[in-house]
């Protein structure tokens, strides 16, 4: 089964670029364009695509505005965010919108590619550059005391994969990493969002930082 990719950008030479690109990846099927969030919106309605790969800055309604729109209504389509800005308030932005990942426009076509699959397939992504300025961000912060993260309850194999998943490694990476299923990986992933009360991968990201799992970044 192909994965079924809605392309969002106001730049037609970008769009194009993309779909030439994507053109080439067997298991990836192009099935729309749009040039503002509305439009994105409303095409994600009529064809509903399995990935939109959506851009941020648009006339009008914006990307984070498309990205909330869609995901509130609640279908199977996810929204992975491709943009050139990568500042911290855009992230947050599109995590908070919904976005199932984010990456930035000069990552290579492969992991373009590998993050659409990922987020296919249910996962979440975001572009390693990123996290690990997120993490660095935390760092910074005046903590009220300093303090360590308790992993009661998380296993030996849980606390492998919450160090991974620190590391910025996707459940398929994980999975490679650890000799085991991505199935198994998705679910030790569920388990640690439960058990650590995490909303979503970054706050795993920072649980495995205050649990001293994995350093700040350099």
């Amino acid at each position: 089964m192909s994965v079924r990719v809605l392309l969002v950008d106001d730049q037609p030479l970008v769009r194009a670029g993309l779909r030439v690109l994507l053109a080439e990846v067997p298991d990836i099927e192009v099935v729309g364009e749009a040039g503002t969030g509305a439009e994105a919106v409303r095409l994600a309605h009529e064809v509903v695509p399995d990935v939109v790969l959506m851009d941020l800055r648009m006339p009008g309604t914006d990307g984070i505005q498309a990205t909330r729109a869609i995901v509130a209504a609640g279908g199977p389509t996810r929204v992975l965010v491709l943009t050139t800005f990568d500042d911290d308030e855009h992230v947050h932005a599109a995590l908070r919108a919904g976005a199932g990942g984010f990456l930035v426009k000069d990552m290579a076509l492969e992991e373009i590619v590998g993050a659409i699959r990922v987020v296919a397939a249910g996962d979440a992504l975001i572009a390693p550059a990123v996290t690990r300025r997120l993490i660095a961000e935390f760092v910074r912060r005046p903590a009220p005391a300093p303090r360590s993260r308790s992993l009661a309850g998380v296993t030996d194999r849980e606390r492998q994969v919450l160090t991974l998943v620190g590391r910025g490694l996707s459940n398929a990476e994980i999975a490679e990493q650890l000799v085991i299923s991505v199935a198994t990986a998705k679910a030790h992933v569920a388990r640690l969002f439960t058990k650590l009360n995490a909303r979503d991968r970054v706050h795993l990201v920072i649980a495995a930082y205050e649990a001293g799992l994995v350093g700040p970044p350099h």
